[in-house]
């Protein structure tokens, strides 16, 4: 069993070494700096969704309600620089609706009610709920 071990760990070994040395004679080919890896606290619905742009509050509220949920909210809806009102945070970048699985409306509320920098909260029947960095206010549309 021994020896076995002995033979495998020296042709690792060999492998190694063949590798490294091989390696010094190849090309590298660089495509540029990889893009950042940031970790973000939510989900986007579909690639359509804009939230690139979220700034740091958002963010920051979002990762709240992950964290006392247990579960990354899921934004259905980002960026809209022609949401249909002028007023909307979305025409801002400042707003998300979101949905988190397994929680009510009500319990997202109730959770980002507490959020640091909350600004806008509302509530739809649909299970979707709306967070903003904008002024305080709270609204329910069924």
């Amino acid at each position: 069993m021994h020896t076995a071990f002995s033979i495998a760990l020296a042709g690792l070994f060999s492998l190694s070494c063949f590798d490294s040395a091989s390696a010094q004679n190849v090309r590298r080919i660089s495509f540029g700096p990889a893009a950042p890896t940031e970790k973000v606290a939510y989900t986007l619905q579909t690639v359509s969704v804009r939230a690139s742009c979220f700034p740091p509050q958002l963010k920051g509220i979002l990762a709240y309600i992950a964290l006392r949920t247990g579960r990354r909210p899921l934004v259905t809806s980002g960026f809209r620089p022609h949401a249909g009102r002028s007023h909307s945070q979305h025409r801002n970048c400042a707003a998300a609706d979101i949905r988190v699985p397994g929680y009510s409306e009500r319990a997202i509320v109730a959770i980002a009610e507490d959020a640091p920098g909350i600004g806008g909260i509302g509530r739809y029947c649909n299970g979707i709920v709306h967070v903003d960095i904008g002024p305080s206010r709270r609204w329910v549309y069924c």
